[in-house]
């Protein structure tokens, strides 16, 4: 089957691969629709993701169709579906909490093992959610909105809460857009005035806040002096994430959507006198994935609008290297890879 395969930092190539093959018991054969292309897969690359062996097909938003069935599944061919991307042990600690988003050996396709640049992939039968009458394309947005919809359940904000998005990349995005499905009352922080003009003409967040010097007194100014109820940093930037911190109303919640590196810190005497929770979250469950993919099918996402950038499986060694650079205008990019 054709592949693109990174083969080392900056080198992209389209490439003959073995096909999967017939599925073990428990899994399923699919053939990739549409992939899309995710902050990750840059990083990956550039040479920047820090756990990752090369060669590796990239590759983890899948939307597909079904192919074939392993023994001990029921799902018939040419079956539409989402992609769960997290393949968990079954075993741990945190998946026999119903917790295999964060499994102790989990293993992201695309990331840790092969995903879905190509033509067909293999997964288990439980890792596939019905696409619900969403078209392929949308379909393959359903993983990194849910990664924003798993913040917003994990702050357990209730509806009329204010809720403070930092960062207005495309998880940002997700968590704003399914803070607000939560009833919450939802501001955007970024340090570029150009991508809060963007998510206000796009989706109608029309409350910003540009990150300066003076972002302490706007965020006073915004909430009567009173804090965030919920506040979900999605920088992927330490000293962003430690000044959230003072962003967090007395009893509120900070959700660490992104992750780091570096040690955060904070000022325990600040933490205390607020009473409030530190929240870390990680990927998404099949609730989350669920939620969304009836959140798209009842139009309260814009999924045409979270699209900007489109291309097909032969031009991704071509376009993805020049969209890692050239930011303007993109959100979300999605590979075509049927015919």
């Amino acid at each position: 089957m054709k592949a693109v395969l990174c083969q080392k930092p900056g080198v992209l190539e389209m490439v003959e691969h073995p096909s999967p093959g017939t599925p073990a018991p428990g899994w399923v054969r699919l053939a990739v629709s549409h992939v899309g292309i995710c902050g990750t897969d840059y990083h990956i690359f550039e040479g920047k993701h820090p756990f990752l062996e090369y060669p590796r097909v990239m590759g983890h938003e899948i939307s597909a169709t079904v192919l074939e069935a392993g023994d001990g599944v029921t799902m018939t061919a040419r079956t539409p579906v989402i992609v769960n991307p997290y393949l968990s042990c079954g075993n741990c600690i945190a998946c026999r909490q119903d917790k295999p988003n964060c499994c102790t050996s989990i293993k992201v396709l695309g990331v840790h093992t092969d995903g879905a640049f190509c033509e067909e992939i293999t997964v288990p039968a439980g890792n596939l959610y019905a696409a619900k009458g969403l078209s392929l394309e949308a379909a393959a947005t359903v993983e990194f909105l849910a990664i924003g919809a798993h913040a917003v359940r994990r702050s357990m904000a209730r509806a009329g809460s204010r809720s403070l998005v930092i960062g207005a990349g495309p998880i940002g995005l997700g968590a704003a857009i399914f803070s607000r499905i939560a009833g919450h009352d939802v501001t955007l922080l970024d340090t570029s005035a150009e991508r809060l003009q963007m998510a206000s003409e796009r989706f109608g967040f029309v409350s910003g806040i540009v990150a300066n010097d003076e972002t302490a007194e706007a965020v006073k100014a915004k909430t009567d002096g009173d804090g965030f109820d919920a506040v979900f940093d999605a920088t992927g930037y330490g000293p962003s994430m430690e000044k959230a911190f003072s962003f967090v109303a007395h009893g509120g919640a900070l959700v660490l959507v992104s992750v780091v590196k570096d040690d955060i810190r904070f000022s325990d005497p600040e933490f205390h006198k607020r009473e409030m929770t530190v929240i870390g979250s990680r990927n998404a469950t099949r609730a989350d994935f669920e939620h969304v993919a009836d959140s798209i099918a009842k139009g309260l996402v814009p999924v045409d609008k979270l699209i900007t950038h489109r291309t097909t499986l032969a031009d991704a060694p071509r376009d993805l290297p020049r969209w890692t650079h050239e930011k303007t205008g993109l959100i979300k990019a999605v590979i075509k890879v049927a015919a």
